[in-house]
């Protein structure tokens, strides 16, 4: 039953670091390139290939970046976790009584009597790895990192950046003009920026029509200031 429940809780963490590289990834993927490709048709307005060959270049450019910020937070998780887990066995052998105390402050903080807890925790101090598990745990509020993290966090954003980033880009291959291309581009982002922002709020619990409203306005003024900068350097 102990096993059942361990998986059911690593699946859900998976999941839920699962969805936070996608957030991460696909705001960045569909924002950027967006206000990107707006800026280079309020400048280039007719050549369309400039758009869609700049664009490709940022995509690419942009998810090894993100990708590579992925892997570093993924790192720095797992370095700071054997560090403390590191001080955790230093502090376990050397400041024993301190620890033990520690542990016991614990369990009356759950609310056992203290005859209890004094039994739980000898039962705990009787194996340094359960006891420094419990500590790294129940003091610091920290869970042992997936060893993988790091990799699985650089594709993971890097490839949702990858998807976020053609969404925008996509319709400038089909037409002749860069203004064109924006318009359609402008509706089809907007419209997933929305979608995006619409369920990443449910997922928050933030209300789901005024978080898809902000992300919508959020990439529709990168977009607008893009074009409009462009459009006054070339005095138009």
């Amino acid at each position: 039953m102990q096993h059942t429940h361990l998986h059911h809780h690593e699946e859900h963490l998976e999941s839920s670091d699962l969805l936070k590289d996608i957030v991460i990834g696909m705001s960045d993927g569909l924002t950027v390139p967006f206000a990107l490709a707006a800026g280079i048709s309020g400048a280039v307005q007719g050549n369309v290939s400039l758009v869609w060959i700049a664009g490709i270049a940022e995509i690419a450019a942009g998810s090894i970046a993100m990708g590579l910020g992925g892997y570093l937070a993924g790192k720095t998780d797992q370095d700071h976790y054997n560090s403390e887990l590191k001080k955790e066995y230093w502090e376990v052998q050397h400041k024993r009584e301190i620890e033990i105390e520690e542990v016991r402050k614990v369990f009356l903080a759950w609310g056992l009597s203290r005859h209890i807890a004094e039994e739980a925790t000898q039962e705990i101090i009787k194996d340094d790895k359960r006891w420094v598990d419990f500590m790294m745990k129940h003091e610091l509020g920290l869970e042992k990192p997936d060893p993988d993290r790091a990799k699985k966090s650089a594709f993971n954003i890097g490839m949702s950046y990858i998807v976020g980033g053609l969404i925008p880009l996509t319709p400038y291959f089909f037409v002749d003009t860069a203004l064109k291309g924006l318009e359609i581009s402008a509706v089809i982002t907007l419209l997933c920026l929305f979608v995006f922002g619409y369920f990443k709020s449910k997922m928050t619990g933030v209300n789901p029509l005024t978080g898809g409203l902000k992300v919508v306005l959020i990439g529709a003024a990168a977009a607008g200031a893009a074009f409009g900068i462009a459009r006054l350097i070339e005095g138009h």
